[in-house]
């Protein structure tokens, strides 16, 4: 997991400006005025910021549980969706606003470690979760649900097959 790299697409999508982020939200709410435009693109943009520090506590968080096995390939997977230039909004022609359904899918894939038996963060994700859903609509939000949950079976046939070959080495 390269948080460096997280860091930078922020940092580049940043640079183009608040523009794209306040068009795609203009677009989104039902008759804002520019006042509700400009308090809602500062809070994506302060969500989208967090993605970093929300993915290096998840890893501290795995290392100290000693359950690096398991979270590792799920964070893995949201940096890959985060890095990655093609997904459902690219930030390389959206900017910032490309960057809600990355941060969305790595909320929502820790938003699902928080669905053991004991909280993995316990942390609150339910404003910045119900804030993202809102400004990318119930398809899309569907949409990542579901690759949160491919991520999560992906991870749990990693984990199948490492167990297999452990077995098979003993």
């Amino acid at each position: 997991m390269n948080l460096r790299d997280v860091q930078a697409v922020i940092a580049s999508a940043r640079a183009r400006g608040m523009e794209p982020l306040e068009r795609f939200i203009r677009r989104r709410l039902r008759d804002p005025d520019e006042a509700e435009v400009r308090e809602a693109a500062e809070v994506a943009l302060e969500i989208i910021e967090t993605v970093p520090i929300f993915l290096a506590r998840a890893a501290q968080e795995a290392e100290a549980r000693k359950l690096v096995p398991v979270v590792q390939p799920l964070l893995d997977r949201a940096v890959v969706y985060f890095t990655r230039p093609i997904d459902l909004i690219p930030e390389m022609t959206h900017g910032l606003a490309g960057l809600l359904d990355d941060t969305y899918l790595v909320l929502r894939i820790l938003e699902n470690l928080e669905q053991g038996p004991t909280p993995f963060l316990d942390w609150d994700l339910e404003y910045p979760m119900t804030f993202l859903r809102s400004v990318l609509g119930p398809s899309m939000a569907r949409r990542l649900d579901e690759l949160s949950l491919l991520a999560m079976q992906d991870a749990s046939h990693e984990m199948t097959s490492l167990w297999t070959q452990l077995g098979a080495e003993a």
